[in-house]
């Protein structure tokens, strides 16, 4: 069945007192794309986290946000006291020798450079962090998956809905494309008749059935019908296959709107064109549709 390319999937555990959320939104791409959103002691993780993406799932724009909560003030940064002390000395001396008072906060001098940083944990903590950051990813992973899938199977049935309306329009042309060449011989004849009418010349019948034929061979649209009839059944087909369908149903949906154009172009008929131009329509729903499948 197919999947769709939009979706919410979360996870939230804890790993050495930290406790990790995970937070997956997926929306709509031609092509994959990842959006990494990774505290700074996690951000050695955001090749491998862009990995497990990449590999559960085949197109979309997939926004990924890991947030850290109730961490110890050393995993989030980490303060050079040598630095704040020498800038502290440095402004005692400045205080002193301008005869100021020496008020220092401490606080303000945080945001200096140099004198803040975020952590960097060491082996033994990476490790510990990445194991758990990977295995709270994996289950906002199968949740997201989840998601896209119960709302692929939504898009199925609605995409299969508009190919049995198409499927219904394509038999009444066809049971209308063999009356029409004996309609365009009724009207041809009577025409004839009407402009011999009161001339004594009798109806060549085989420039007749010659022009016939000729119509005939320029409005004959069964190869076509054949191809869009097949091209509808590939299409059911490619619905209730494989998850990651989406290009493909893409490229039928073309291949069916260019067969729909060949039939009304080639179709003499008010009937027929009318019902193409059905046709046509739900095409349209179906190629906005395929635009959410993975």
């Amino acid at each position: 069945m197919i999947s769709s390319m939009t979706g919410y999937g979360e996870a939230e555990g804890e790993s050495d007192g930290v406790t990790y959320s995970v937070q997956i939104k997926s929306v709509n791409n031609r092509y994959f794309k990842t959006v990494i959103k990774l505290p700074e002691a996690a951000a050695f993780l955001e090749e491998e986290i862009e990995k497990v993406l990449r590999q559960s799932f085949l197109r979309g724009t997939i926004n990924y946000v890991l947030r850290v909560k109730n961490a110890p003030v050393d995993v989030l940064f980490r303060i050079d006291e040598s630095a704040l002390r020498s800038v502290v000395e440095k402004l005692k001396t400045v205080a002193s020798s301008a005869d100021v008072g020496s008020g220092i906060d401490i606080v303000g001098l945080l945001d200096l450079p140099g004198v803040m940083a975020p952590a960097s944990p060491d082996q033994q903590v990476a490790g510990r962090i990445r194991e758990g950051v990977l295995r709270i990813t994996a289950e906002a992973v199968a949740r997201l998956t989840q998601a896209r899938d119960a709302e692929g199977a939504a898009l199925a049935a609605d995409l299969q809905g508009h190919c049995k309306i198409i499927s219904r329009q394509l038999d009444q042309i066809s049971a209308r494309s063999g009356m029409v060449l004996q309609e365009y011989f009724r009207r041809l004849k009577k025409r004839v008749d009407e402009l011999l009418a009161g001339v004594k010349i009798d109806v060549d019948e085989d420039a007749l059935a010659r022009e016939v034929a000729v119509f005939a061979e320029r409005s004959d649209i069964s190869e076509e019908l054949a191809r869009l009839s097949f091209h509808l059944d590939e299409f059911v087909k490619a619905c209730a296959g494989d998850s990651q369908a989406g290009r493909r149903l893409e490229f039928i949906s073309q291949e069916m709107l260019r067969e729909a154009n060949t039939i009304a172009s080639k179709a003499c008929d008010n009937e027929i064109t009318r019902r193409v131009v059905e046709i046509k329509c739900e095409i349209d729903r179906l190629k906005e549709q395929v635009q959410n499948v993975q």
